[in-house]
């Protein structure tokens, strides 16, 4: 059951609109992911199963469009949680195919603006004045409309004004009812990651109900403006003294949980090429600073804008001339306090931040130092320290698996990338898709903001520069954290010694393990002659199966067919396929 708010803040008869229609819009949220866990699970699991494989291939391209493009519908109509959901779909260009990336791309800019009248009588309430007596002037028509808020122009108060040192802001409302909005997507969310836990494909590699809360988590403090004004000034703090980087201030006074007041910082959009070209800027030395800032936050401050989207970050001229320009380099330290460029990056939005954890940061700069070093056993070792990858695995055959790939793919830039004949990322994935596949990995808790932040930073980084290389900026930023690394040789000694006492003092309780795993018989030995005996079994075992799958699907299809014809007459029709390949897959075995 969805929860239900009365107590919503906001206009009456928007708050009266959204509880109206919560029971309408869980159950549709629902609807959508049963109907396409179904679908996927009949085509990606059954199918290869009854040896229908190439039937799969051959239909994957447009089913993955045609989700694309039902969700595209669902977010737009929706709104809420459902546009971030789609958003971090259109993001993840490295495992999701494009025809789902392309599709859900701008997704964020189709969201509809809530009439001004409703952002007036909830900022006026949250502030406990009028506008008028707060702000000079509001622009009605908003600079940008979110899922989860808008935000419109304004010019202080005279008083305020002299109290800030600056006018001109930007004022952000939260969109009316949108507590109960995010409350039904939760639980909607909520319950379809309880759906996927049961699925094994998917709990062996991530825990679905720990991933759904941490984006619940992440979800309700975007919609706390108290705690984004503090994450903006903290934010500033990490960078106070870097000529790179530009952050607005808070006007506290006209701020609340509700309603921020920000300056308006508003310069060029950093995907803007012709913009920035007409300023005197290319786009293409704009591309590896924006990377080292993002290094900065991840590596080595451990807190960092999680949504930086091209919408999120300006770059900003400033006044003094391009002679002076020399960019601070992330790597080096020493060159903190020279003159930056003769322009800025200008962050804004602070409501998505993420934090790293120093046992994951340490993991991550190794993961860096071995991707630049091309180093495969150490990538993997990095792998294990994030928690990617369980210390239980076996990895040499992924250690060998990494380094073919540095071998042949290493170094390469998005634009190299895209020239190399497709028939060779087919023969490698073909080579070792079966070693990925077996292997537990898990995706390991605030990862998912890391993930987002770095898709993030690869997409703006090639808008700016199609031949951008993201080695160009991963080698040198890699080759400090060496050096760093290198620096204390008395604290690296001192932790080789302690790493090497520990192993020796968990030796014998590790052989004692080792000895009782023996006698349990727990330990896995790999004889061909058994394998082939199980498979054997486990073919008999899919045509049982098949059997027992065609007499379900064609009584479920008989019963519900009395109250939707129309699918349980699909339901009495797909019933054939296991009917056919009890049969037939038998005969062949014979």
């Amino acid at each position: 059951m969805p929860p239900e708010r009365r107590d919503l803040t906001g206009p009456s008869v928007a708050v009266a609109a959204v509880a109206g229609n919560t029971r309408a819009r869980y159950r549709r949220i629902l609807r959508f992911a049963a109907w396409n866990l179904a679908v996927t699970w009949f085509f990606e699991l059954f199918l290869p199963r009854v040896g229908l494989t190439r039937v799969a291939e051959r239909t994957r391209s447009r089913r993955m469009r045609r989700f694309a493009q039902r969700f595209h519908v669902l977010a737009v109509d929706l709104g809420g949680l459902m546009i971030k959901v789609g958003q971090f779909m259109s993001s993840r260009l490295d495992v999701l195919p494009p025809e789902i990336t392309a599709e859900l791309e701008g997704l964020q800019d189709e969201v509809p603006a809530v009439p001004f009248p409703a952002i007036r009588a909830l900022a006026e309430a949250e502030l406990g004045t009028s506008l008028s007596a707060a702000f000079s002037v509001v622009a009605e028509t908003p600079v940008a409309a979110a899922s989860l808020g808008q935000a419109h122009r304004a010019r202080l108060a005279p008083a305020a004004a002299l109290d800030a040192g600056f006018d001109e802001v930007v004022l952000k409302v939260q969109r009316p009812g949108i507590d109960a909005i995010i409350e039904v997507d939760l639980a909607a969310l909520r319950r379809v990651g309880g759906w996927l836990s049961h699925v094994r494909l998917v709990s062996d590699r991530v825990d679905m109900p720990a991933l759904v809360e941490e984006f619940a988590e992440t979800s309700l403090e975007e919609i706390d403006y108290l705690l984004e004004a503090a994450s903006s000034e903290r934010f500033a703090a990490d960078f106070a003294g870097d000529p790179r980087v530009a952050v607005p201030a808070v006007v506290w006074e006209r701020t609340t949980r509700r309603v921020l007041t920000l300056e308006d910082v508003t310069a060029i959009k950093i995907t803007d090429a012709d913009a920035l070209r007409a300023a005197g800027i290319d786009p293409a030395e704009v591309a590896p600073v924006f990377a080292a800032v993002m290094f900065d936050q991840l590596f080595t401050n451990g807190f960092f804008h999680a949504d930086p989207h091209p919408g999120n970050v300006f770059v900003t001229p400033l006044a003094r001339p391009a002679t002076e320009s020399t960019p601070a380099s992330a790597t080096d330290p020493a060159l903190a306090s020279a003159p930056g460029p003769a322009w800025q990056l200008t962050f804004i939005d602070f409501g998505m931040m993420g934090t790293v954890p120093p046992n994951t940061r340490s993991g991550l700069r190794k993961l860096l130092i071995a991707a630049a070093s091309r180093d495969g056993k150490g990538l993997v070792d990095a792998i294990r320290d994030v928690g990617v990858l369980l210390p239980s695995a076996e990895t040499t055959e992924l250690e060998r698996a990494m380094t073919a790939l540095f071998a042949r793919f290493g170094g390469m830039g998005f634009a190299e990338l895209r020239d190399v004949d497709p028939r060779e990322f087919r023969d490698f994935g073909n080579q070792f898709s079966e070693v990925i596949r077996t292997l537990p990995f898990q995706l390991p808790e605030n990862f998912l903001l890391i993930i987002r932040a770095m898709s993030l930073t690869s997409g703006v980084c090639s808008a700016l520069d199609p031949a951008f290389n993201l080695w160009d900026s991963v080698e040198p930023y890699a080759q400090q954290l060496i050096r760093d690394e290198r620096g204390n040789v008395v604290q690296d000694v001192a932790r080789q010694a302690l790493g090497s006492a520990t192993v020796a003092l968990r030796l014998p309780g590790r052989l004692d393990a080792l000895a009782t795993r023996f006698e349990d018989g727990t330990v896995a030995v790999t004889t061909p002659s058994v394998e082939r005996r199980i498979a054997r079994l486990e073919r008999t075992a899919r045509r049982v199966v098949s059997a027992v799958l065609f007499a379900a699907l064609l009584i479920a299809g008989a019963v519900i067919r009395a109250d939707d014809v129309v699918f349980g007459t699909v339901l009495m029709a797909v019933s054939a396929l296991p009917l056919l390949h009890a049969l037939f897959a038998g005969r062949r075995a014979g």
